[in-house]
């Protein structure tokens, strides 16, 4: 895609490349692939997420059709979130490339090591 002869589309394009490889999307992603999940077991399997940031990529996944909320109406109301077809095809494109960084991984350290002595050496 040429931006110079379509920036409407690429300014759409860039938000939702910005949404969906944010680090809680993908992380959300991630989690909901092996399964449904309620709220509070994804903020258990997300180290580090606050319930706000939890509840506003939630919502934002939901809104971009990635993700389909449940409510069961129980006392206390049970709420589900699963990936949609759609949040699927993100979840087998977040595998891919965690299993690219893991098999790249001693390489990507490798660099930064030689990069950090680098930097090292020269202060």
């Amino acid at each position: 895609m040429d931006c110079a002869q379509d920036s409407g589309a690429c300014a759409v394009i860039r938000s939702i490349l910005a949404r969906t490889t944010d680090k809680w999307s993908i992380l959300i992603v991630k989690s909901l692939g092996r399964g449904s999940h309620r709220f509070s077991e994804l903020r258990r399997a997300i180290d580090g997420i606050s319930q706000r940031m939890l509840t506003l990529t939630l919502r934002n996944l939901e809104r971009d059709g990635l993700v389909l909320r449940t409510v069961t109406p129980t006392t206390p109301p049970r709420v589900d979130y699963e990936l949609t077809t759609l949040g699927e095809s993100l979840w087998t494109l977040t595998e891919a490339f965690g299993q690219w960084a893991m098999s790249n991984r001693p390489e990507i350290e490798s660099a930064r090591a030689r990069f950090d002595a680098r930097l090292d050496a020269d202060l």
